[in-house]
């Protein structure tokens, strides 16, 4: 397990994307469809259906106020922090937020291509996407990713426009997202036909798209983001609405160490569950909709 890991954390440093297949056992596995269900019977004023009113449409929510206390078996009596600390090569981790995505009924169309790092109040090179599946996802339909991408430009955000995937969140201050699904040879993609027991991990500012879901089919997925020792807060072109604390911005500055009661400590040792406001600064938001002027 070690040598996987030593490679892995290699290969992520490389490539800014790597699959953990098989690392999740049962009692995490059942975690994650108990807290996965929690998430959708308490959704928050961010939870919308994108591309509403398509025939692609899905479901997505994120950065629920009460998260950090409901998935905290799952993120301190669990191999997922020590995931994250392996792929960092150090010991501290810290949880930022969670978020959930339902692709049912009919065929759902592809997430367009997007770094999140641009919603992001917060950049460094410990930080980490878990990307996870409660039921197996084929390949063909599964989250792609431009490797390398990471460690070179940052592009603006996707607006998620039905019409075009690149238009821009912010529209200065980042370079618009080129049209990668059109020029697919020029890109070195990668993605993963994934179980239940898999996690594929990637950070924030690597290229990424999901594949749509088949007719008939469905994909439930759980992605955790955590953040180490080198994470600062970030400046951003303008609303960076992940994660999202009330006063975040008036806390730190750009630059700062990203440490913050609203985000609690797993590892060496967890703390600052405590800490956490009951309401975690609160909603004030409807995030996506906000974007995308849904």
């Amino acid at each position: 397990m070690q040598e996987n890991l030593a490679a892995a954390a290699a290969a992520y440093r490389r490539d800014g994307v790597v699959h953990l297949p098989g690392v999740l056992d049962a009692r995490t596995q059942r975690l994650i469809a108990e807290l996965y269900q929690w998430s959708l019977a308490n959704p928050t004023p961010s939870g919308c259906m994108m591309y509403a009113g398509t025939d692609g449409a899905f479901y997505q929510d994120l950065s629920h106020p009460s998260a950090a206390h409901a998935y905290r078996e799952l993120l301190t009596e669990t191999v997922i922090p020590d995931l994250a600390a392996a792929l960092w090569g150090t010991p501290e981790v810290w949880f930022l937020y969670e978020q959930i995505w339902l692709k049912e009924a009919g065929a759902a169309r592809r997430t367009p291509w997007h770094q999140d790092s641009p919603y992001l109040a917060v950049e460094g090179e410990q930080l980490v996407v878990f990307w996870i599946n409660l039921e197996p996802v084929a390949r063909e339909q599964s989250l792609e990713f431009v490797r390398g991408s990471w460690r070179e430009t940052l592009y603006d955000g996707s607006s998620f426009d039905a019409e075009d995937d690149t238009r821009p969140v912010f529209g200065h201050g980042l370079p618009r997202l080129p049209d990668i699904e059109a020029e697919r040879e020029r890109w070195d993609i990668v993605s993963y036909a994934v179980t239940p027991t898999d996690v594929v991990a990637f950070h924030p500012s690597t290229l990424h798209g999901g594949g749509g879901t088949r007719q008939g089919a469905a994909r439930r997925t759980l992605s955790l983001r955590l953040f180490g020792a080198d994470a600062r807060f970030a400046a951003r072109p303008g609303l960076a609405p992940a994660p999202l604390v009330a006063g975040l911005d008036e806390a730190l500055r750009p630059g700062d160490l990203f440490r913050h009661p609203a985000f609690p400590r797993l590892r060496p040792t967890p703390a600052g569950f405590e800490a956490i406001p009951a309401i975690n600064g609160g909603h004030s938001i409807n995030v996506m909709r906000r974007l995308t002027g849904g």
